[in-house]
């Protein structure tokens, strides 16, 4: 029933099936689509090279779905095969959202905790898939029910490694399934390049054998974003990110500190644990025409069920980045980063902004 391939293809069936629906159903009014290739950076991946199509659209209402399909290959002989879309239907009154996709990939190992190890390399293939429903309920709130799956294989891990040896939590693979409710208060007035308002999600996850994983555990999650502009061409963001993991968590399902969005400037997991709270600012300001600038800062801190938040080790980057508008009518950038730290420093090449 939780088979990982059936999983995926359910999720991109139902997601042809919505977009023709909403085509015949209503007037589809200023589509684009455009394809494009992949040239991206990312310290998971290296440089990564693919080809990708991205669709803006709307349907009766005043905000854009999106549909994001890519196919890449990496620097580090990784492979991904990725979609990504935000659909609102119906005037807006439902909101759906999610991923699917398969991965071949390698990541490093730092340890959980405070029990760091040195950094061992290991390669995993997995299916990821997440869909998410959502109705209005409120003026400007949804509220609805999500499901998530992943099926971790482990393929590869380095000799007598942490990994290796079997004792952490998912170091043999792991399936994770999982459902959950959520809600989001929006307020933003765009959504690829938001000027003003809030942005906010709420989400509690419940993983286990009951809907066909291996590991019995519970995520909360709060995102919240405040955009304010403060000048006719500068935005200021500010982020809050928040994760709590209770329960026994395979280890890359952790809240992981680090990535092309929370804690730019650190690899992906550098630090894990239970428990992880980030408070992000970032200043966005044109420079000219199609492009545009940003500068950010950022801080988090780990915890776990002894601990819940370690404020006296607090983790920090800052950085500067470089925006190119692909899309005029829905600003969506493609957003050039560069992040670093004590000890660490990332570059960034990506669509989308960080939050």
């Amino acid at each position: 029933m939780f088979n990982s391939q059936n999983i995926v293809l359910t999720i991109l069936f139902l997601l042809q099936s919505i977009i023709l629906r909403a085509r015949n159903d209503s007037i589809v009014q200023g589509l684009s689509v455009i394809p494009l290739p992949i040239i991206s950076y990312a310290p998971e991946t290296r440089f990564a090279f693919g080809a990708a199509g991205v669709a803006n659209f709307y349907s009766q209402g005043d905000k854009p779905s999106s549909v994001f399909v890519a196919s890449a290959y990496t620097q580090n002989q990784q492979a991904l095969f990725y979609t990504q879309f935000q659909l609102f239907l119906k005037d807006g009154i439902y909101y759906l959202y999610g991923k699917a996709g398969y991965y071949i990939y390698s990541y490093y190992f730092f340890g959980i905790g405070e029990a760091e190890v040195p950094k061992e390399l290991y390669s995993v293939n997995f299916p990821r898939a997440e869909l998410n429903f959502t109705k209005k309920v409120l003026p400007n709130i949804y509220a609805g029910i999500g499901y998530q799956y992943e099926h971790y294989a482990i393929t590869n891990t380095e000799a007598n490694g942490t990994l290796a040896k079997g004792i952490i939590p998912g170091s043999k693979g792991s399936t994770t399934s999982g459902l959950g409710v959520q809600a989001l208060y929006d307020t933003r007035d765009s959504v690829f390049y938001p000027s003003g308002g809030w942005f906010g999600t709420v989400s509690l996850m419940i993983y286990g054998n009951t809907f066909g994983g291996n590991y019995n555990f519970n995520r909360f999650i709060a995102d919240i974003t405040k955009y304010q502009q403060v000048h006719k061409h500068v935005i200021l963001c500010v982020n809050s990110y928040n994760s709590f993991v209770s329960g026994v968590a395979p280890f890359e399902q952790l809240s992981l500190l680090g990535n092309n969005k929370e804690m730019r400037g650190y690899y992906k997991g550098r630090y894990s644990d239970n428990n992880l709270m980030v408070m992000e600012a970032e200043c966005r300001y044109m420079i000219y025409q199609r492009f545009g600038g940003a500068v950010f800062f950022n801080s988090g801190a780990l915890g776990n069920q002894k601990d819940f938040i370690r404020t006296n080790d607090i983790k920090y980057t800052y950085g500067v980045g470089l925006r190119y508008d692909l899309v005029r009518k829905s600003h969506l950038n493609i957003r050039f980063d560069y992040a670093m730290g004590p000890g660490t420093s990332g570059v960034y090449v990506t669509m989308g902004e960080a939050y």
